[in-house]
């Protein structure tokens, strides 16, 4: 295709959102009209889906949830007045609550103003926080925040010794809708004993934002923490990022929620149009239809051209993950759905990735993010006439066209700058073309029973490994794994009772020793009394 073909094309292609700041340029796909014209009428059933959804309609039919993540930025739509005002009420509650440890009106028990904050969450609970922490962060942040993410002990050491004397001076919140998610848990009473082992009350750095009733909301109310914020039901932990979830910890750090809000919302106003050409959510969810069949055959690489928002993949991978991979279909036919995501940065991936790209197996389509503003002051130049940006512009041009060159297909998303009400209309447009693309391939894109699948196959695992301890040890000698497995009447779980001894004689403050000779049947474990 020649470069006057290429403008036209792009002419046609290009969705152009002013009200947003935002364009989406589908040129370099290498669908042609009548894919467009043949989909009209599915991505017109989800238009309706997705009105019948915002409408308070039961997404998962088998909890009897509705799905509202879009009433968060608009209370307005919600279909009960009960729950409009709870979201107007939790939104002037992290406001208020903000002000307050702000202007030091709550302080820690020795009358210090907080200007640390910890965030313990997992998932949706962290990814969302961590991804408008880092893309919005500046030099004026009234307070800087950190993330226990995992259950990993050596993970948890380096951020508590990060904290290290500031641990008095750090506000914490736990976030959980159940309150009963382990690595949450164990972040939480990790976090607990950190604070006790230097002198200072927990529940007096701490806040929860957790679901009415849970064992959290329970423990917080017992223990008077500071403050206890609402998780709902209809607002999953992937889409939870406008809720309490995502905006407490914003607020606290200084960014201005409001404008995030405003953002997505009116994000969501021109994501809700049934003209597809001037729907950018639906225009991204049929090009993801088309590069992977409605199968997902090719895999998402996001590639933001901005450093603000490398964690943007991460938080995308669980979006996207978590509610198009699925099993079955909404019909219970076997469908083995999913779109796979991962991604770096511009122009890092210059140097790690793009000769894949080019060169290599076709198995990907590229989503480019592009934004226009450099920075806010003046740039120097580097050389005669051109700025550091220019060249950030370059390469991601230079990129978009080597790999169309070889055939290779992207979209690309065009911002005006990085700000609040940007990072507001990214999360809205995505949440939007996953809700329309599930749609499109007949999947609930609200439920995850693969997660839920894992948390059990794990809650087995430490039940398991309780079993084995206290059976080695109350054998007073060194045994095999296979004896171990064998004494217990579990035979066929012999490589999980090995795994679990090996961990654990990895750590000796755990008490299991192992004599590592011959093959791995043949170690030794024991557990001195």
């Amino acid at each position: 295709m020649n470069h006057a073909s290429l403008w036209d094309r792009y002419c046609r292609s290009l969705c152009h959102c002013p009200e947003i700041g935002l364009s989406l340029d589908i040129s370099r796909m290498n669908h042609d009209d009548a894919f467009l014209r043949n989909m009209e009428p599915s991505i017109q059933k989800a238009y309706a889906e997705m009105l019948s959804l915002e409408s308070g309609s039961i997404a998962n039919p088998d909890e009897g949830r509705m799905v509202g993540h879009y009433w968060l930025r608009n209370p307005s739509l919600a279909p009960e007045e009960s729950i409009r005002s709870e979201i107007e009420n939790a939104r002037e509650q992290v406001l208020a609550f903000s002000r307050r440890i702000h202007d030091g009106g709550i302080t820690n028990p020795n009358g210090e103003r907080f200007t640390k904050l910890l965030v313990i969450g997992i998932g949706g609970s962290a990814l969302g926080p961590q991804f408008v922490a880092d893309a919005l962060a500046s030099s004026h942040d009234s307070m800087k925040p950190y993330f226990l993410d995992n259950t990993d002990p050596d993970g948890i050491d380096r951020v508590l010794n990060e904290l290290g004397s500031e641990l008095g001076r750090t506000l914490t919140i736990v976030i959980s809708k159940s309150g009963s998610t382990k690595e949450t848990r164990n972040g939480m009473l990790e976090t607990r004993l950190a604070y006790h082992q230097r002198g200072l009350v927990f529940s007096r750095h701490a806040v929860a934002i957790t679901g009415v009733d849970s064992e959290l909301d329970r423990l917080a109310r017992a223990e008077e923490w500071l403050e206890r914020f609402p998780m709902w039901d209809w607002v999953g932990g992937r889409t939870s990022v406008t809720s309490a979830v995502g905006l407490l910890p914003a607020a606290l750090q200084g960014i201005d929620i409001n404008s995030l809000l405003e953002g997505a919302c009116a994000c969501d106003v021109i994501t809700r149009q049934t003209e597809t050409s001037n729907n950018p959510a639906a225009l991204m969810a049929l090009m993801w239809h088309y590069a992977g069949n409605g199968r997902g055959e090719k895999d998402m690489v996001m590639l933001p051209y901005k450093d603000r928002l490398l964690l943007f993949s991460r938080y995308l991978q669980q979006l996207l993950m978590e509610s198009l991979g699925k099993e079955f279909d909404r019909d219970g036919r076997i469908v083995h759905q999913g779109l796979a995501v991962y991604g770096n940065k511009g122009s890092t991936d210059q140097h790690a990735y793009v000769q894949q790209l080019r060169d290599g197996v076709a198995n990907f389509f590229v989503t480019f993010i592009e934004v226009l503003s450099d920075r806010c002051s003046a740039s120097p130049a580097m050389e005669e006439g051109i700025t550091s940006g220019d060249f950030l512009f370059g390469f991601l041009q230079g990129t978009r066209a080597a790999l169309h060159e070889k055939g290779r297909q992207s979209l690309t998303i065009t911002v005006e700058k990085v700000d609040a009400a940007t990072i507001g209309a990214l999360i809205a447009l995505f949440e939007r073309s996953v809700g329309l693309y599930a749609s499109l391939i007949n999947i609930n894109a609200y439920h995850q029973p693969g997660v839920e699948a894992g948390k059990k196959a794990a809650g087995a695992i430490i039940s398991l490994q309780k079993k084995v301890v206290e059976y080695v040890a109350g054998q007073r000698k060194a045994m095999t794994a296979g004896e171990i497995a064998a004494g217990l009447g579990r035979v066929d779980e012999t490589e999980a009772i090995f795994s679990i001894l090996r961990h654990l004689a990895a750590n000796p403050d755990r008490g299991v020793t192992v004599v590592s000779e011959g093959s791995v049947a043949e170690w030794m474990f024991s557990i001195q009394p």
